[in-house]
Parts: structure tokens; C-alpha cells; sequence
């Protein structure tokens, strides 16, 4: 397969490296981006020049289904250009931040490439981050703008964001998209509609494009030390990531994609997902949320060929489809990640769905190893993958950063073409994630096999994995500690059918005071304004909680402890 962007690959368009690094980012050592560019990972050109590329080269073949309305090719260059044109007329210009924060729609996929056109940088957020995470999100990048729906699931988000843009010291706008845009607000339809306007605006567009080095976006991190940390990805190197994975995942024209997922989370924006699949000129189709009698529907509608879900969607899925009543049979490929999936779950995942399943374990960080879709079953069935870059470098040590024999249990570190050298304006976390000649703690604990793939097998990092959100665990012990004063809690992961983990509280209280209930807990959490999926599910009282030899919180006594009790 060959994608209009592989013909390009290798070319600078005429712009020079960039020899300074931009504020807040770490590069590439000039040696490392000298072998990328010569290997032709990075293309040295900025990702806006896809629309016009697809819109020449696609035309009038359907780019994007969201509900009733079938975008062109065509159409959705128009509709990036008259955003890019109107970021521009508003102030925005190259390497502005605006926070993204829209649920599946054909306006975030227009959105992102008029920010790929106009060097302007989106922040993208999920729709189930509220105040706690947006406020921090929307002054660590200074961001001048938020995008928001109007209402969404019934939560006012309009409101939210003019709240928190007129509390940062500087200007920041709210763009809209929905029907009740509040009139000091820019409306996203309105401005679609009146399209891109004279042609001397895109010739502007066209004459500052963004540099090939600079960020294209940032995409978020699971966290494990309290709120997420940004990943800032270029153009150079997002542009790799889904180039190389569409290939790897055989995308091209005749490729029909669900984008069912949260479309802010990287796997589903370009990992290949919906960039890999405009890429090679297939169809992205957009449902608003994985509820089964929807997705499944729209996959027999739309005869969807490739789709990407993580365990507790698949489950869901599979017994949806066991019901009967849908027609499946044009599924290729089944791509199912976020968190380590069983064997006998991936068995049932291929067999209830059809077409071949393919395992993905990646992160937003970079780093992407998958099965490939003629790999023989003991491959698919039970290991994650392989690299998807020959240049993507595995390193699997143990607790001193000692390589450990392969085939035995350690820690992986990973450093290679599209996985960025530091998090965005965080030094001293900086020097923890990454070791001195720049390899990346992923905290994952993995087993490298002979031929290259590999098997999670664990986590040293204190995430709590919630159907494939990443909770933090010091995050979750930290608001405990300042919405519910307790004298001491942890937060653990404890198994859960449907999401895989959940989160348990363990609290000890305060001496004299009263245990709080876990809905007085979940009820602070939500004033405070905390994403959903962050909220306790479990709360557990003790009296004392276990320490090791060395006076730490013995985490995995208590998970021990929790699973004996669940057992009796």
C-alpha cells in the first residue's frame, strides 16, 4: 500500500531543520533526527499539506460519515480551510495552543487539520475532563482558545469554559459547536458555513505554513504522578506515526473505519485510525460513543472493514453480536488495545466479530508495537506486538536499569522516531521518565520473545487502567486527602468485569473521626470538579494499613488482601 504522503516522504519542501529547540520541548539529538531523516521517516513537511493533497488526489470519494451527513474529500478541505482562515482572522497564529475539547464529530476531524494548516496547536482533552484537569491544562499551555460543544450529555460545557477563560490573566475565547452558542462566543457552524472566503486568505495560509519541527499537537498522558503531562508530537514525527502504522495495518482506499472510540485518544486519531485511514483515501465513519446497538449497526450499515476498541468495549461487543441480527461480514481487522487483553477474551473477540483480530500496545508517548494481521495465532492470541519502526529501539532492564536475558520479566525502556525525548514544560519530571541518553520509563513490565514480540505482563508505574482511561493512583490519594481529610489512603486497582480494573479507595480515618461512605467520597470528587472516570468505585475502612521492610504503604499486601476477601 502506498499513501499520498509515502510519495512525498524524504522531501523538505525547502525548509531547513530547525537548529534551536522550541521553548518547553527537548529534541532529538541532531545525530538521531540526522538518521530519521535519512532512513525517510520524517518527511520534512508540515501536516496541513494533506488536505490539499487528498482533496487533488481523493476528490469526490466519501471521506467522512457522521450520522446523516457524508463529507467529500473535497469538502473537507473546504471546511479546514475556512477554519484555518478563521483561526487566523481571530488572532491565532503559528504555535498558539487551543484547548480541543468535542466528541466524536466531522468537525473535530475538520478542526485538527485547520490547525494542521495553520501551525495553530490544539490541546486535545476528553469530554469527561471538567474543571479539575482544565483549569490546569488551560494555564500550563496558556491556551487562547477552548473548543467545546454546547451540551453533552447533559453537561453544560459552554458554561465551564467561559467560566475558565475569563479567570487566566490573558485572552482566551470560546468556540462552539451546537445550536445555543451564546452570542460573546464564536460559533464553529456559523463559521463552516460561510466557508474559507477570498482566495488571498488561503494564499496566506500558504505562505507561513508551520516548520516540519514544530508541534503539531499535543496528546495526553496517563499520569502517574497526579494530572497529565503533555506529549508534544511534531509534525515530523505524528506524520511517521501514522504513515507507519497504516501501512503495517494494510490501510488504504478500500479501508471503512469506526472511529467509536473517544476521538481525542491517540490510537483512534492516528494510530492509524482516522488520519491513517484519510491518509490512503479510504472512509472514517464517526458514532458517538461505543454503545454496542450503535456501533454494530453502523458496521453493517456502512460496511465497515477495520475497527479499534479496548477490552471492555469488546466484551460488550461480542455479546451484542451473539444476539444475532447483524451482518459483520465485511470486518477485517479488529484492533483491540488500551490494556492487556487475555487470550481466551481475544479468542471470542475474533471469533464473535469476524475478520482478524489485531493486538496494539502503544501509548501517546510513541512507541506502537502490533500483530500483524498474517501473523499466526500464537502470535495474535498472546503477545502484543512488535515494533512497528525498524528504528523504534526496545531496552528491557531491571530495577537498577540492568539489561535483563531475554525472555526474562523487566522494565521497558523505549526510544526511536515518533517517541518524543521529554514531556512538555516538565523538567524535573523530566529527569525521572527518561534516563540520561534519552530512553523513555514507559513503567510497563514486559517479556521480549525471540522473534520480537512482546508480552505485558505488568506495570510498575501506579496506574489504575479503567477501560483503557489511565487513572493515577497518587492522583486519586491526593484529592482524598484534600476533599475528604482522612489521616492516611491509598487508591488501588481491583479486577472488574466490564472495565477490567476499578478503582478501591483504602482509607483510614482520621482518630475521633467518622469513616466517610464511598457516595460522600464520589460526591466531593464531582464538586471539585474531577473527570468521571476518576471516581472510587470501592471504598474499603482499615484500622492500619501494611508496610514493607522499609516503612513504604505495602500496595500489593492490600491488593492481596482485597482479592482473598472478594474470593471468601
Amino acid at each position: 500500500m502506498t499513501t499520498v504522503e509515502e510519495g512525498v516522504a524524504g522531501t523538505s519542501g525547502g525548509r531547513a531543520p530547525r537548529s534551536t529547540p522550541q521553548p518547553g520541548t527537548v529534541p532529538w539529538p541532531a545525530a538521531y533526527a540526522a538518521r530519521y531523516r535519512a532512513a525517510g521517516h520524517w518527511a520534512d513537511r508540515p501536516l496541513g499539506h494533506w488536505t490539499r493533497r487528498w482533496a487533488q488526489t481523493y476528490g469526490n470519494r466519501t471521506a467522512l460519515v457522521d450520522g446523516e451527513i457524508r463529507l467529500t474529500y473535497r469538502e473537507l478541505a473546504a471546511h479546514a480551510d475556512a477554519l484555518a482562515v478563521a483561526l487566523r482572522e481571530r488572532g491565532l497564529h503559528r504555535g498558539d495552543r487551543i484547548l480541543v475539547q468535542l466528541p466524536n464529530s466531522w468537525e473535530f476531524v475538520a478542526l485538527m487539520l485547520s490547525c494542521f494548516r495553520s501551525g495553530v496547536v490544539p490541546v486535545l482533552v476528553l469530554t469527561a475532563h471538567r474543571e479539575h484537569e482544565l483549569d490546569y491544562l488551560l494555564r500550563h499551555t496558556e491556551a487562547k482558545l477552548i473548543v467545546v460543544p454546547d451540551r453533552w450529555r447533559d453537561f453544560d460545557h459552554q458554561d465551564l469554559a467561559a467560566r475558565l477563560a475569563e479567570a487566566v490573566p490573558w485572552e482566551c475565547g470560546v468556540l462552539v459547536k451546537g445550536t445555543t452558542a451564546d452570542a460573546a462566543h464564536l460559533d464553529l457552524g456559523r463559521i463552516l458555513a460561510c466557508g474559507p472566503g477570498a482566495p488571498e486568505r488561503i494564499r496566506e495560509l500558504d505562505a507561513d505554513p508551520p516548520h516540519p519541527d514544530d508541534i503539531a499537537l499535543f496528546l495526553l498522558s496517563g499520569g502517574t504522578t497526579g494530572l497529565p503531562k503533555l506529549i508534544a508530537r511534531t509534525h515530523n514525527d505524528y506524520g511517521y506515526n501514522v504513515r507507519r502504522s497504516a501501512e503495517v495495518s494494510g490501510f488504504g482506499s478500500t479501508t471503512v473505519f469506526l472511529a467509536a472510540l473517544p476521538v481525542g485518544h491517540n490510537a483512534v486519531l492516528g494510530c492509524p485510525g482516522i488520519l491513517g485511514t484519510l491518509s490512503g483515501g479510504g472512509t472514517v465513519v464517526l458514532v458517538p460513543s461505543p454503545q454496542p446497538r450503535t456501533a454494530l449497526a453502523a458496521m453493517e450499515a456502512e460496511r465497515v472493514t477495520d475497527v479499534a476498541v479496548v477490552p471492555a468495549v469488546a466484551r460488550q461487543w461480542v455479546a451484542e453480536a451473539a444476539g444475532g441480527g447483524y451482518d459483520l461480514g465485511s470486518l477485517r481487522l479488529v484492533t483491540i488495545g488500551g490494556s492487556v487483553v487475555d487470550p481466551e477474551l481475544a479468542r471470542r473477540v475474533r471469533d464473535g466479530l469476524g475478520g482478524q483480530l489485531q493486538q496494539l500496545y502503544g501509548m501517546a508517548e510513541g512507541l506502537l508495537c502490533c500483530t500483524r494481521p498474517d501473523d499466526p495465532d500464537d502470535l495474535v492470541l498472546g503477545t502484543q506486538g512488535r515494533p512497528v519502526s525498524p528504528d523504534d529501539e526496545l531496552l528491557v532492564v531491571d530495577e537498577q536499569d540492568r539489561p535483563v536475558p531475554l525472555g526474562e520479566v523487566g522494565e521497558l525502556l523505549t526510544r526511536g522516531p515518533y517517541t518524543p525525548r521529554g514531556y512538555y514544560r516538565a523538567a524535573e519530571h523530566n529527569t525521572h521518565a527518561f534516563t540520561r541518553d534519552g530512553w523513555f520509563r514507559t513503567g510497563d513490565l514486559v517479556r521480549l520473545h525471540p522473534g520480537g514480540n512482546l508480552t505485558v505482563e505488568g506495570r510498575r508505574k501506579e496506574l489504575i487502567n479503567r477501560g483503557g482511561e489511565k487513572v493515577s493512583a497518587e492522583e486519586v490519594e491526593n484529592l482524598t486527602r484534600l476533599l475528604v481529610g482522612v489521616d492516611r489512603v491509598v487508591a488501588v486497582p481491583v479486577p472488574d468485569k466490564q472495565f477490567g480494573e476499578r478503582v478501591c479507595l483504602v482509607v483510614v480515618p482520621a482518630p475521633g473521626a467518622q469513616a466517610p461512605s464511598l457516595s460522600d467520597v464520589r460526591q466531593r470528587f464531582v464538586r471539585h470538579g474531577v473527570a468521571h472516570y476518576k471516581l472510587p468505585e470501592q471504598l474499603e475502612i482499615l484500622t492500619d494499613l501494611p508496610l514493607t521492610p522499609v516503612g513504604k504503604v505495602d500496595k500489593k499486601a492490600i491488593r492481596e488482601r482485597l482479592a482473598t476477601e472478594e474470593k471468601s
